[in-house]
């Protein structure tokens, strides 16, 4: 009878163990079959008008490739920026960035957060402490987003106000190199160059208009992000960042010359 006893326990193990392990490849086959039915979805949304073999093969490079660099942007932000040389060109910022290393962030822009958004730049961020040592020079090129931060329009969308919060207490800081690819504001093609972009220091500055149909949209309330962070300590504002606040500016331009062999 014992022993009896003693099998039927073994049995019922392995039928538990079956089960788990049943149930776990299930499992995996649903996750898996979700994540190819999604990407399917995605690539039909921005599929239209190609042809079918193009279609097929965005779909099956979708589903199969790793894609590390992708994988790794851990953080996704919304905010806006202006044009180095002109602040009435204003526009919304997509940002999804890596952190790289501990003073620096890497994040590639959209235009909104959507399957067909249209990339249309990038942004460096760095420590102050990074930010200090820099050439004279290329201070020029970087922005603070002390502003941004204590004003509630930088955001993290999604994310509990308590981390968001937490993060930005580290952001504040942080002084940011951003290029546009792509002036949408203007062309609905990639046209021109590269443009430097800067971000906003102080009240009045961005377009009430702008950031309340951001809001409505994401279902955000900057004013509301604003008085959540009050108690963020305002830092003082490195020498050398936000050049555009002494009247003058540098942004790019297209320049020929000489070929070199």
């Amino acid at each position: 009878m014992a022993f009896t006893q003693g099998s039927h326990a073994r049995g019922s193990g392995l039928g538990a163990a079956a089960s788990i392990g049943i149930g776990a490849a299930a499992g995996v086959t649903a996750a898996v079959g979700l994540l190819i039915g999604r990407r399917a979805a995605t690539a039909g949304k921005i599929g239209k008008g190609h042809p079918l073999k193009h279609r097929v093969l965005d779909l099956a490079a979708g589903s199969l490739q790793r894609k590390y660099p992708l994988e790794a942007m851990s953080t996704y932000l919304n905010g806006f920026h202006m044009y180095a040389d002109d602040m009435g060109r204003q526009v919304e910022a997509t940002h999804f960035c890596i952190h790289l290393r501990h003073d620096l962030h890497q994040c590639v822009i959209f235009d909104r957060n959507a399957p067909d958004a249209r990339l249309i730049g990038i942004e460096y961020i760095i420590s102050e402490e990074r930010f200090r040592g820099l050439p004279e020079d290329e201070k020029r090129l970087w922005h603070s987003h002390h502003y941004e931060v204590k004003s509630g329009s930088l955001t993290a969308p999604g994310i509990p106000e308590l981390a968001e919060h937490a993060y930005f207490e580290d952001l504040v800081t942080t002084y940011g190199k951003t290029f546009h690819t792509w002036q949408y504001d203007r062309d609905d093609f990639p046209y021109g160059i590269p443009q430097l972009m800067m971000g906003f220091t102080g009240d009045g500055q961005a377009s009430d208009e702008m950031i309340r149909a951001r809001d409505d949209r994401l279902g955000l309330s900057t004013p509301g992000k604003r008085e959540n962070r009050a108690d963020i300590p305002m830092p003082e504002v490195a020498p050398g960042a936000n050049m555009w606040e002494s009247g003058r500016t540098v942004q790019t331009r297209v320049e020929e010359t000489d070929f070199k062999r």
